[in-house]
C-alpha cells in the first residue's frame, strides 16, 4: 500500500530512514519548518534552514523515489523573541514560490504566551495575504486543550480564514472534536511516548470517521518513529478495517488537502487494488 507521511522532519533523519520508508510504500513526505532542538540566533540561520528545506532535502528524498514537500514559518518555540520572529517572517515570501512549498507551517502555540499569540496571528495574516495553506502546531500535554482552544478562537474569529485550507495537527482525544466541528482538517501524530499511539488513533477513527483526518509520524531529532504510519496501517488491518478505509486515511486524505496548494506539482501513483 502506498502512503504519505504528511508531517515528518526529515532534515533530522538519516538516509536509511528514507530507504525504510520507501520500502514500506511511502511515496511522499511533507516537512514543516520546526525547532531544531536549540534556539537559532539570527534570521540568517533561518534563511539557511529554508534553503535546506526547499532545495537539498528535495534532492535527498528523490534519491529514494520519495516526493518531498515542505512548509515555511518560525516555530512557536522560537516565537518568544518577537523581534527575531518578525525578521524571519519577512524572509518567508522570498521562498514561497519555490517548488514543493505547500504553505505556512507549522505555526501555533507552545506555552500559550502573548508573544507566541502575536507571532501566530502575524503568520496567519501572511498566509491569508499570500493565499497559502496553513499547518498548525498545537501544544503538548497539559497546555494542549487551552492552546488548542486559543488557536481555534483566533482562526474562527478571522473571517478571512477558510477552515478547509487549515490543518490542525497533534490532535488528541480531548481536542479532535473541537477542530473537526469547526470545519478544519486534523492530524493525529503517532509518537512513542506522547501524543497518540496507533491504537489510540484507530480508536478516534472509529469514533469520528475518516473525513478530514490524517495521521503522521512527526519524526524528528527526539524520541520518534519514522515508520509510525506503517505501524498505523498494520493496526487498522488488525482491527478489521478494509484496505480502502486505510488507504483513504494514509494516502487519499493528505493528497486531497495538499492539492489545494497553488504549487501542488506531484502526480501520485495509482494505488494497486
Amino acid at each position: 500500500m502506498y502512503y504519505v507521511d504528511p508531517h515528518i522532519h526529515m532534515v533530522s533523519r538519516i538516509t536509511d530512514d528514507y530507504a525504510r520508508m520507501a520500502r514500506s510504500g511511502c511515496v511522499a513526505v511533507s516537512e514543516p519548518a520546526f525547532w531544531a532542538g536549540f534556539d537559532r540566533g539570527s534570521a540568517d540561520a533561518f534563511a539557511d534552514y529554508f534553503r535546506q528545506l526547499v532545495d537539498f532535502e528535495r534532492h535527498r528524498a528523490a534519491d529514494y523515489q520519495i516526493h518531498h514537500l515542505c512548509w515555511l514559518c518560525i516555530n512557536a518555540k522560537e516565537a518568544e523573541n518577537v523581534t527575531l520572529a518578525r525578521e524571519v517572517i519577512s524572509l518567508i515570501p522570498d521562498f514561497l514560490d519555490k517548488p514543493g512549498v505547500l504553505g505556512i507551517g507549522e505555526i501555533g502555540l507552545n506555552k500559550n504566551t502573548p508573544n507566541e499569540t502575536t507571532i501566530f496571528q502575524e503568520q496567519v495574516d501572511l498566509a491569508v495575504k499570500t493565499n497559502e495553506l496553513i499547518l498548525v502546531h498545537t501544544p503538548h500535554l497539559m497546555d494542549k486543550y487551552r492552546g488548542s482552544r486559543m488557536i481555534l478562537d483566533m482562526l474562527t474569529g478571522d473571517s478571512r480564514i477558510d477552515p478547509q485550507r487549515v490543518l490542525i495537527d497533534h490532535v488528541e482525544e480531548h481536542t479532535i472534536k473541537l477542530a473537526l466541528d469547526a470545519g478544519f482538517w486534523v492530524g493525529m501524530t503517532l509518537y512513542p511516548t506522547t501524543k497518540c499511539t496507533p491504537d489510540r488513533a484507530v480508536d478516534m477513527i472509529e469514533i469520528y470517521g475518516s473525513d478530514r483526518i490524517c495521521v503522521n509520524s512527526a519524526g524528528d531529532w527526539g524520541p520518534s518513529n519514522p515508520m509510525a504510519v506503517p505501524d498505523f496501517i498494520r493496526c487498522m488491518r488488525t482491527r478489521g478495517h478494509s484496505e480502502s478505509a486505510v488507504q483513504r486515511i494514509v494516502y487519499e486524505n493528505p493528497i486531497r488537502f495538499f492539492r489545494q496548494s497553488k504549487r501542488w506539482n506531484f502526480t501520485p501513483p495509482t494505488p494497486v487494488e
